[in-house]
């Protein structure tokens, strides 16, 4: 008593010698201020500003202590509130667990039948030291039941006491185990609760003991938001790429398709199947034959039939198209069902990701209201009326009896205001961590300047904000705001009180600003809320899918050229057996200069097989002499042993077929009677294959090389004529000529027959 009445005189001669009775009315910040100082420097990141403010009137020396603010445990503290209610939930954590959902805890305690009392601290409440901390609590509470004690993510803290719940330990081990770091306290409860009510909480214990052993990791249960990216990304990809590489694909195969039935396996058009109803008839006429209506002034055997003349009468024959899209064409039905089945792919990937990734927030369902954010803040400023000293009582005490009474007397002896928080600062309180808004919320509430001293049970870290008080914050050493050394020796006590030295002999300066507006903290409930799939990266992820899906259609390409290269090196390096040419001697569009060379080459060839073998059969030297002869008649009209200037590609062609037809009988005698029907140049037939006409009808079977047989190499194509450009060329068959007859699987000697008469020989 005499201590403490010996401390009130004391207090009151300070105020009075300090000449600021006023202060008995706190002052509130001048209204319509919109000046500010210069930023405040830190110390360290995340240490709260530095400023100086307009001048406020000096404080007042606190008070001593009561006995209702004297240093009490935290097991007492959580004793009191355990005894206003068996569900307490700390007023540091409301992002994670507001104080609003005490219901739900109350709740699920209740299914345990007997007295349970919860406990929700911040993630750093509790240590490896804490091991006896639910036994002070229940001895100073006195009451018999289940204590749980929630402390972030892991394993909650349970033990009973003098009541039975067999394998509590256990569920708390097997909670441990099968939930992911990210569930909440309500989660974690509520498992807590249905693991120890299953009454395999030992199995289970042990069974998640050697999951966690074996390396294995839970999936997370609430996706955050670089998972939200991560699955949007991903979204657009599914969305874009497969779709469109079906479409792409589709019409690729469908493209190689087509080329292969119009080039490769489809029906070459025969002489009849070529021409329209309207085309003129293929001719066989003589040289000296007059030329009759629809050849007037046309070489014979230089004119196509079915070429661009008679395709430009056909579309003047056509009736106009009519209507609004008449330059429009209908999309083929396999593209149109490529379409259809593209849209239904990507609606169907983007239902199933709406669906699979329904999440809207990370986090429970567990929303603090605004009481709930400003619940930690009255607190401390309740605390901060009574006492300029105040440390949290859900910490561990760092404030020895001794360090608290010396600092008592440092704060009274100082002539500025000066207001120390001894308070954790996390990122779930209701200023997410940030200590220049806790300290603007605790001036706001408290309407007085003063110079915050903010002191981090946790982190050991002291910082400084001045909100008006009369001395220049910047010229207090930087030493007292860095983290301490490993070897630091100094208490929390002596650092404070070594602060405040400095702060009594700091210049004062009687205009001093306040510290620019640190802005607000994240709103609670939009923090956790996460965009939608189609949001976030799901743009970037059309992009990427369109890419891959061109990518596959280049990887599909590249495949089919290389396999298409390797099956043509097989079949290359000189002719076959049965006298089949290689592919690069029997090329589908071979080029002008290629047939005048070939055909003399193989004329001249056949020329000298027939020297060289004197002792042939009459029959087969019959044979090569006539397409011997039939050759020279396309290719040598004038007969000078050179190969006529104007000889069109037709004519070249069927002499090469011709020469190439000689030298095979020559080499042998078995040799076939029939002519490849799809490129005539392959040379002699080694089988037939079904093929269906061109017009419908029943498949037939025609003459084919032993390499068409196999697979259908691409028909013929040659110009119609001498100067002819690539673009003319059209399938063999639909040229006037010989050679159009080898489409219906002509033999050889009818198509010397035919080359003679032609050229009127007999």
């Amino acid at each position: 008593m005499r201590r403490s009445a010996l401390m009130l005189v004391m207090g009151w001669l300070a105020m009075l010698l300090s000449g600021a009775p006023a202060v008995a009315q706190p002052s509130s910040p001048a209204p319509g201020r919109t000046d500010h100082g210069p930023a405040a420097e830190r110390a360290l990141p995340g240490h709260a500003a530095e400023a100086t403010a307009a001048k406020s009137p000096a404080s007042t020396a606190p008070a001593a202590p009561s006995r209702a603010d004297t240093r009490r445990s935290r097991a007492a503290y959580l004793a009191d509130q355990l005894r206003r209610d068996p569900v307490y939930i700390s007023d540091q954590v409301p992002r994670e667990a507001p104080r609003s959902s005490a219901p739900f805890f109350a709740a699920q305690a209740a299914r345990l039948h007997v007295p349970v009392y919860v406990m929700v601290l911040p993630d750093t409440a509790l240590g490896a030291g804490d091991a006896g901390f639910l036994a002070g609590v229940h001895d100073r509470l006195g009451r018999d039941g289940l204590y749980v004690a929630l402390s972030g993510p892991g394993m909650p803290e349970v033990q009973a006491y003098g009541v039975e719940v067999p394998g509590a330990r256990d569920a708390a081990r097997a909670t441990l185990y099968e939930l992911p770091y990210d569930a909440m306290p309500r989660e974690t409860f509520q498992h807590f609760v249905d693991v120890l009510l299953s009454g395999r909480a030992h199995e289970r214990a042990e069974a998640g003991s050697a999951m966690a052993d074996s390396g294995a990791e839970l999936p997370k249960l609430h996706p955050g938001p670089t998972e939200r990216e991560n699955q949007s990304f991903v979204t657009g990809i599914a969305v874009a790429g497969i779709p469109l590489a079906v479409v792409l694909v589709g019409l690729y195969v469908r493209r190689r398709l087509r080329l292969r039935r119009a080039r490769g396996g489809s029906p070459v058009p025969g002489p009849r199947a070529a021409r329209s109803p309207a085309a003129p008839a293929l001719s066989l006429r003589k040289p000296g034959d007059a030329p009759d209506e629809d050849t007037e002034g046309r070489t014979p055997g230089r004119t196509p039939q079915g070429g661009a003349a008679d395709r430009a009468r056909k579309g003047a024959a056509d009736p106009p198209s009519r209507g609004r899209f008449a330059g429009l064409r209908r999309p083929a039905p396999a593209v149109t069902v490529l379409l259809v089945v593209a849209v239904a792919l990507a609606g169907g990937l983007a239902v199933t990701a709406a669906r699979l990734f329904a999440d809207r927030s990370y986090g429970d369902d567990a929303l603090p209201t605004p009481a709930d954010m400003r619940s930690r803040v009255e607190r401390v400023t309740a605390g901060l009326r009574h006492d300029p000293l105040y440390t949290d009582p859900e910490s561990e005490p760092v404030l020895s009896s001794a360090e608290r009474t010396r600092l008592h007397k440092r704060l009274a002896a100082l002539d500025v205001p000066v207001l120390i928080v001894a308070v954790p600062s996390v990122t779930d309180d209701e200023s997410g961590g940030n200590r220049e808004i806790l300290v603007q919320a605790l001036h706001q509430r408290l309407y007085r300047d003063a110079l915050f001293v903010l002191a981090d049970p946790l982190a050991k870290t002291l910082s400084v904000v001045n909100y008006g008080a009369p001395i220049n914050a910047y010229a207090l050493p930087r030493s007292h705001f860095v983290l301490p050394e490993l070897h630091e020796t100094r208490t929390l006590g002596d650092r404070l009180d070594a602060l405040l030295g400095d702060v009594a002999d700091a210049p004062r300066d009687s205009a001093g600003n306040r510290p620019y507006d640190p802005g607000t903290a994240a709103d609670p409930v939009a923090e956790k809320v996460l965009p939608s799939v189609f949001a976030a990266d799901f743009a970037p992820g059309l992009m990427i899918g369109t890419f891959l899906a061109a990518l596959l259609l280049g990887l599909v390409a590249a495949v089919r050229a290389l396999a298409g290269a390797v099956g043509r090196r097989r079949t290359a390096g000189g002719p076959a057996p049965g006298g089949v040419p290689a592919a690069s001697e029997a090329p589908d569009e071979p080029s002008l200069a290629w047939l005048r060379r070939t055909a003399r080459q193989e004329a001249d060839a056949l020329t000298a097989a027939l020297g060289a073998h004197d002792a042939l059969p009459e029959r087969t030297r019959r044979r090569a002499w006539e397409c011997l002869d039939a050759a020279a008649l396309l290719i040598d009209g004038d007969g000078d042993a050179r190969v006529d200037a104007d000889a069109t590609p037709a004519s070249l062609a069927c002499a090469v077929a011709l020469a190439r037809s000689g030298r095979a009988a020559v080499e042998g005698p078995a040799a076939p009677e029939r002519l490849c029907h799809r490129n005539p140049l392959h040379g002699p037939a080694r089988g037939t294959r079904r093929i269906p006409p061109a017009g419908g009808g029943r498949a037939r079977s025609l003459p084919v090389c032993g390499r068409c047989r196999t697979v259908p190499a691409p028909v013929l194509r040659l110009g119609p004529a001498a100067d002819s450009g690539r673009a003319d060329r059209v399938p063999y068959a639909e040229l006037p000529g010989p050679l159009a007859a080898l489409a219906d699987g002509a033999a050889i000697d009818q198509l010397t027959r035919d080359v003679r008469e032609y050229f009127g020989v007999h």
